[in-house]
């Protein structure tokens, strides 16, 4: 999904305010973590994610679970990754 800079700008900016909803520890990306993912983007479209463990490989993980959730990495700061993913837009 390509986002313009604006786009990505202002999800940044609403980002700020966003604690972290999941928290990737030793287990891994595990299926559990990664439904708890898709559960958080489904109701919220921009979420947190903290890197608890694998800090080091913080950018390889957040690129892959975007690809498992079907989202977008906004940003990286420190050991927080921050996803976004729009909801589907309503069939009639």
């Amino acid at each position: 999904m390509e986002l313009s800079n604006k786009e990505i700008s202002k999800l940044k900016a609403a980002a700020q305010h966003l604690e972290p909803v999941a928290f990737l520890g030793k287990q891994g990306v595990t299926a559990e973590f990664l439904l708890s993912v898709e559960t958080a983007l489904a109701s919220r479209e921009l979420i947190k994610l903290k890197f608890v463990a694998f800090k080091d490989e913080r950018r390889e993980l957040a690129a892959q679970i975007a690809e498992k959730t079907g989202s977008t990495v906004i940003m990286i700061v420190g050991h927080v990754a921050v996803l976004y993913r729009p909801k589907p837009l309503p069939t009639e």
